[in-house]
């Protein structure tokens, strides 16, 4: 992506209110607008080059994944931006070597997959409430370099994010989980199994940055205290990491309608929807 690209307004707010300020609603739906056009250039330069993007999410629970995932897609093409995010593996998938059933969701010729969770399930969940052994995690650790050499190898563009969310951040959004219905279903069994292990998950974190962090497939880390900044962040980021630019595009003007001819409106009772509102 050219370098005169710039930062919007996002970084002049910044420079007056400091880093840890928090955005306004205001401003950041105005820089989220901004940056969601640059999504949608990268949508039509991924189909007219066949580019294969891949971009991993990973995180504590409550890191901010999900709502990440959620503003990247809002204004783009489910057709393009596929986002995989894989149930527990079945009887059949737990014998298979372990990335086997992420493979399939690689990203073909104009396709990007974002990664709810993946692959790096091992290094994390698995190692730490005991869903294979340390001694599987290791050679996870030893091979993921490899299998991620051979993905960029075949033409994928690989970008690693994990979103770096506080202890009490996390205390707060997971408490607000259990009292609200419609976030109730986030909050899984596991999730409160897995929130006692703070410390288990801080030193599977370390062990899986010092394997898997290399210079063909770094790790970015995102600071997502505030959601909204993360996100932001995330994105500039993502659009800064992709030599992308803009398709030149046909100009569309729509075409006048036909001329009714002999149609009228059948007087057929159809079944309306209730307007309550």
């Amino acid at each position: 992506m050219k370098d005169d690209k710039d930062d919007g307004e996002l970084g002049e707010a910044r420079e007056g209110a400091g880093v840890e300020a928090r955005l306004s609603r205001k401003q950041y739906e105005k820089e989220l607008a901004r940056l969601h056009v640059e999504l949608v250039k990268l949508q039509e330069w991924a189909v007219h080059m066949g580019a294969k993007i891949c971009v991993v999410f990973e995180g504590r629970d409550g890191a901010g994944k999900g709502g990440t995932i959620k503003a990247i897609t809002e204004r783009v093409s489910p057709r393009v931006f596929r986002v995989i995010a894989l149930p527990a593996p079945t009887e059949r998938e737990k014998t298979q070597m372990y990335v086997q059933r992420y493979l399939p969701h690689l990203p073909a010729a104009g396709e990007i997959t974002l990664f709810d969770r993946s692959w790096y399930n091992r290094a994390g969940v698995e190692r730490v409430m005991g869903f294979c052994t340390d001694q599987q995690a290791r050679e996870f650790l030893k091979g993921v370099p490899l299998v991620e050499q051979a993905i960029i190898h075949s033409g994928v563009i690989l970008l690693k994010y994990w979103l770096e969310v506080g202890m009490d951040e996390q205390t707060r959004r997971l408490e607000q989980r259990l009292h609200d219905e419609r976030k109730i279903w986030k909050l899984s069994p596991m999730d409160l199994r897995s929130y006692s292990r703070w410390y288990d998950y801080s030193r599977a974190r370390d062990d899986m940055f010092e394997a898997t962090d290399t210079d063909s497939a770094p790790w970015y880390v995102v600071r997502s205290d505030e959601k909204r900044r993360a996100r932001l962040n995330l994105i500039s980021h993502l659009l800064k990491s992709i030599p992308y630019t803009a398709v030149p595009r046909d100009k569309v003007k729509l075409p006048k309608r036909q001329k009714p001819e002999s149609y009228r409106e059948s007087e057929r009772l159809l079944r309306y929807v209730p307007e309550r509102f």
